[in-house]
């Protein structure tokens, strides 16, 4: 029978380590990106043009905050995966040393 198991003890707790710190990270910022924090605009993707070929120039800039803000709540998402395979791995780990072969 094949095995799951394609990283060791340390790694997949290295991964769940690392997928908690990315699911907070990335779920603030998700949360401050749809508050439309002035503080981020430097991370909001717009042009000079986007500015002057919309006429209601808050808007557009509100709706690329939104959509920032949704890739960082993906990005969570992605994170939360990682972090269950991880758990998973640690989960065989245990198992494969009370195994005797």
């Amino acid at each position: 029978m094949p095995s799951l198991l394609f990283c060791g003890p340390k790694m997949a707790a290295c991964g769940i380590v690392i997928s908690i710190w990315g699911v907070i990270m990335l779920a603030m910022l998700g949360i401050f990106f749809s508050a439309k924090s002035a503080v981020l605009i430097e991370d909001v993707p717009f042009t000079e043009a986007d500015i002057r070929n919309d006429k209601n120039p808050p808007q557009n800039i509100y709706g690329l905050y939104n959509q920032v803000g949704i890739n960082c709540f993906i990005a969570a998402a992605i994170y939360v995966a990682v972090g269950a395979v991880s758990l998973c791995q640690v989960r065989l780990n245990k198992r494969q040393e009370y195994m005797v072969t």
